[in-house]
């Protein structure tokens, strides 16, 4: 038996730019998804998942070609695309396990996908390198939601902060220490999906006016880039509040998150700005050690649920293997 683990993650710079070749900085945190894997004698794969109150879900080697429920296609998916690529298959026992919820936009999806590969690497010894293991989890992302930049898969696996540019053309690690950030929760869901697609339409309509965003969001990770270095957390949140502009320009804030990101700046932060697709989900701001319960208690007075993070953390793991 193997049992694996990968972090959660949250965008600090070039949230819907990355879509559209442009670099992001993310970077992992300790929120983490675990997943377990052992041999059957059989041809059947087993799922468990209670958070996803799959129990027992049942499905024979022969029929991965075929449609998977929600909850477990990305389990699915990804032990279907490690068979068909190493050429090695077997009855499973999988058992998912979650330390965050996935209505904080942590990346769950992600996470479950890179845990099962490599813990499935492991018990069948077969060895990846991390770039590897990018692309087949990658892969396996895209078969099921048929969008994505890859980012989140970058951070699950390498952890850390990263510098990324879509479908890992770059994959970058940050050489930083701790970054001074809080977090906010609206306590709404974000639809990734509509939101993209909604930036896509736009895309479509105004192209030059949303390119020109684009451009300009770039612009503010290459610089949060050399700052972020430096430890310069003044400059960074100047440029996080540049950052989340453009974003409502994009059309992907909302009153709420307004709402926290206005509370939180004028309670002291050096900036703050929505993270992930935006419509509600969380907000990141960053703040001296000496404003830090100030901005805090700003946030939650303006209606957010303050969510405990440790950032920059260690990428997927093996826990357990026996």
């Amino acid at each position: 038996m193997v049992k694996t683990s990968a972090p959660g993650k949250l965008m600090l710079f070039g949230e819907h730019a990355v879509v559209y070749e442009r670099p992001c900085i993310v970077t992992a945190v300790n929120h983490r998804m675990s997943v377990s894997i052992d041999k059957r004698n059989d041809e059947k794969i087993i799922v468990n998942a209670p958070e996803m109150n799959v129990k027992d879900y049942k499905i024979s080697i022969d029929n991965l070609n075929g449609k998977y429920s929600r909850e477990t296609a990305f389990v699915l998916t990804a032990v279907k695309n490690f068979f068909d690529k190493y050429k090695c298959e077997s009855g499973l026992n999988v058992e998912t396990h979650s330390e965050f919820s996935s209505k904080f936009g942590f990346g769950s999806s992600s996470a479950v996908t890179v845990s099962t590969l490599k813990a499935l690497s492991e018990l069948f010894n077969v060895k990846i390198s991390k770039k590897e293991l990018f692309d087949i989890s990658y892969k396996t992302v895209l078969d099921v939601q048929k969008v994505g930049s890859g980012f989140d898969v970058a951070s699950a696996i390498y952890g850390r902060t990263l510098y990324f540019v879509s479908g890992g053309k770059v994959i970058e690690e940050m050489n930083i220490d701790r970054i001074p950030l809080i977090v906010g929760y609206t306590g709404i869901k974000a639809d990734t999906s509509t939101l993209v697609k909604k930036v896509s339409q736009e895309m479509e309509k105004e192209h030059e006016k949303i390119n020109n965003i684009f451009n300009k969001i770039e612009n503010i990770v290459i610089e949060a880039k050399r700052k972020i270095k430096n430890s310069e957390w003044s400059k960074i949140g100047s440029f996080m509040n540049e950052n989340q502009k453009y974003l409502r320009m994009l059309g992907v804030s909302s009153p709420e998150l307004d709402k926290l990101i206005f509370s939180s700046s004028k309670a002291g932060a050096y900036g703050s700005k929505l993270s992930g697709a935006g419509g509600g989900d969380c907000m990141i701001a960053l703040a001296s050690d000496e404003k830090r319960d100030l901005v805090s208690k700003a946030i939650e007075k303006a209606g957010g649920i303050i969510i405990p993070v440790e950032t920059n953390v260690e990428g997927v793991r093996i826990e357990r293997q026996y």
